[in-house]
């Protein structure tokens, strides 16, 4: 992807910078966020990201082109307790973004495997087909319905203004630049128990490398009716197990504390994703060794 001229919302966060970065090497880059963070602006202008301030509430877009080619739509709503709040950010801010650039070729809007209602086999494989409910997650318990909405919004706007979409459902991504694994790393090496929930989840871990290198096949791919995708890493693993294996990649000891509720299981089906798009380059332990090297290099 090269020479286009790219809207990235929630350039600040912990994919959104990699993201845009990377797509400003070959291109013209929008990246928009409330910069509340003290450098989060910089660390961007510093790659040839262009940056604007937009809260997705009652946003206000004259510092941006009239014209986008592509939009990527991360920015989100993720831990608040306000369901108003979560719906204004989440659902509406979507649909005033996707009002606003209804002339680009095509958008990914990035939603989460937190979407899918709970299943009792916590090994259980979600398909995009899968029933949507409230998961009722410890943290964040607004993200699953405000995600649900955003997704419907998108789908609407997505056939009323014939502005092809992706919809992808974000799994857990992780890299250099956060992710709920390198935060469990961070514990690890600083000797702290383990935060994992009362039982053992399953997931599809993504590293950034996947992320950045997935988004153009992701807008490729975006269609009317809205595309809508698992966006996971190849491998199902057990919380347990990839954190044991961070733990001997550093030679330190993993002490685990239970949290009732802390995680769902979240194993996807990728059998779309992998014709859409074909299958990530890393395994996930290939994944968390490119982690640690990060870490702790």
């Amino acid at each position: 992807m090269k020479g286009r001229r790219i809207l990235v919302t929630g350039a600040a966060g912990q994919l959104g910078f990699p993201i845009a970065a990377d797509l400003a090497r070959d291109n013209d880059v929008w990246g928009v966020a409330r910069f509340t963070a003290p450098g989060a602006r910089d660390r961007l202008e510093a790659h040839g990201v262009r940056t604007a301030a937009v809260d997705l509430i009652d946003p206000d877009w004259t510092a941006l082109p009239d014209h986008v080619d592509l939009v990527v739509h991360l920015a989100a709503d993720l831990t608040g307790a306000d369901y108003g709040h979560a719906l204004r950010v989440n659902a509406e801010g979507t649909g005033l973004l996707l009002s606003r650039f209804r002339d680009a070729a095509a958008a990914l809007v990035v939603s989460t495997t937190a979407v899918y209602d709970l299943h009792a086999d916590p090994e259980h494989r979600f398909a995009e087909t899968d029933p949507l409910g409230d998961s009722k997650p410890l943290f964040g318990p607004t993200y699953p319905i405000s995600k649900i909405a955003q997704e419907a919004v998108a789908r609407t706007l997505c056939r009323t203004l014939d502005l092809p979409i992706t919809i992808a459902r974000m799994n857990l991504s992780y890299g250099p630049n956060g992710g709920l694994p390198a935060y469990q790393l961070a514990a690890v090496l600083q000797g702290r128990p383990v935060t994992v929930a009362d039982h053992d989840t399953f997931h599809n871990p993504i590293h950034q490398h996947d992320v950045i290198a997935s988004v153009p096949r992701l807008l490729d791919v975006a269609s009317v009716p809205a595309t809508i995708i698992n966006w996971a890493g190849n491998d199902t693993v057990s919380m347990r197990q990839y954190c044991a294996y961070l733990g001997e990649l550093v030679d330190r000891p993993v002490e685990f504390e239970a949290v009732p509720r802390f995680m769902r299981s979240r194993a996807v089906d990728t059998r779309t994703q992998h014709q859409l798009i074909g299958p990530c380059a890393l395994d996930w332990r290939d994944g968390m060794r490119h982690l640690v090297d990060d870490a702790t290099s």
